[in-house]
């Protein structure tokens, strides 16, 4: 079963390629560099991930990585239309503000770091801030900043990280039309949490949202995921495939975009290798049944406390 078959919602580069898995260049990134320099191993992992076949590459104001996807970019033979780039407006956090004057400015400062002339997918990182935070803009403001760019042609898709239901609503009511309702929405989702909002992923396929997954290989380093070791195992040795592997398919078995990233070569190879081989209704809904059981939340535990 290909990719097409098992995502809720298909998107193409400009020259046509289906999109598929993404690089991250998130937190593990983020903490082994300052603000003015470029981290070399994360520009040779991208390259690496280019080689292997990687065409999806996910980045963030907040991440601090947009300047080595940009190196990257500029280093690689693969064409600029072939890729499909996402990174997202920083809108701050607890006592972070956001890091641009203005959603506008978060959009020209990302297509400078990343050297092109477009940006394929713009997310809001998340829901959760105040105008404080964001130099004088609400969650609607920053979508009509969103909006203009898409019209502008600086960005071809807009969306939303960390989104709940109520803030999918509030994005489609400040929408000019339909065009312009958010396509994404990227959220923490694995066995453990398959829900990172009260039905947020039904809700989101239902509405032509593609969910895009981070965190999708949680349960491997988690005391609790011993629940689901046996699972794993048995399917693993079933398949021939890596415990990871296992959980990526299942990931996209439950129509989902996974974003998942590694140092190491024979890792992100496996990434890419998940589509001949397919999980029984059955082997999916006994790992939905296990996760259930033993939830667990890595990120924005107390933003999500009543959503």
């Amino acid at each position: 079963m290909t990719q097409s078959n098992l995502l809720s919602k298909r998107f193409h580069t400009k020259s046509g390629k289906e999109v598929s898995i993404a690089l991250g260049t998130g937190t593990k990134w983020k903490q082994q560099q300052t603000i003015n320099e470029i981290s070399p191993e994360l520009v040779d992992n991208i390259l690496l991930a280019l080689k292997l076949g990687f065409r999806h590459i996910d980045t963030a104001e907040a991440y601090n990585t947009q300047k080595e996807v940009g190196e990257a970019l500029k280093r690689t033979d693969v064409p600029r239309e072939d890729l499909w780039i996402t990174t997202k407006y920083s809108p701050g956090w607890g006592s972070i503000k956001a890091y641009s004057k203005s959603p506008k400015e978060s959009i020209d400062k990302a297509l400078n770091q990343l050297g092109v002339d477009y940006i394929d997918l713009f997310l809001i990182h998340s829901p959760f801030f105040t105008t404080e935070q964001t130099h004088g803009y609400t969650l609607e403001q920053v979508w009509e900043a969103l909006v203009e760019a898409k019209k502008e042609g600086k960005v071809r898709e807009i969306g939303i990280s960390n989104a709940a239901i109520s803030h999918l609503e509030r994005l489609f009511a400040a929408s000019p039309s339909p065009e312009y309702y958010p396509v994404a929405n990227q959220i923490e989702f694995h066995p453990f949490l398959q829900n990172q909002s009260k039905n947020i992923v039904q809700f989101s396929q239902d509405h032509g949202i593609l969910v895009e997954a981070f965190s999708p290989l949680a349960p491997l380093a988690r005391v609790e995921s011993n629940a689901l070791a046996g699972t794993l195992k048995t399917l693993s040795e079933k398949y021939n495939k890596t415990e990871a592997q296992i959980l990526l398919r299942y990931t996209l078995q439950r129509g989902i975009l996974p974003v998942t990233t590694s140092s190491k070569e024979n890792r992100l190879k496996e990434s890419l290798d998940l589509f001949d081989f397919e999980l029984t209704k059955e082997e999916v809904e006994e790992i939905n049944k296990i996760g259930e059981a033993n939830p667990y939340r890595a990120f924005f535990h107390e933003a999500f406390k009543d959503l």
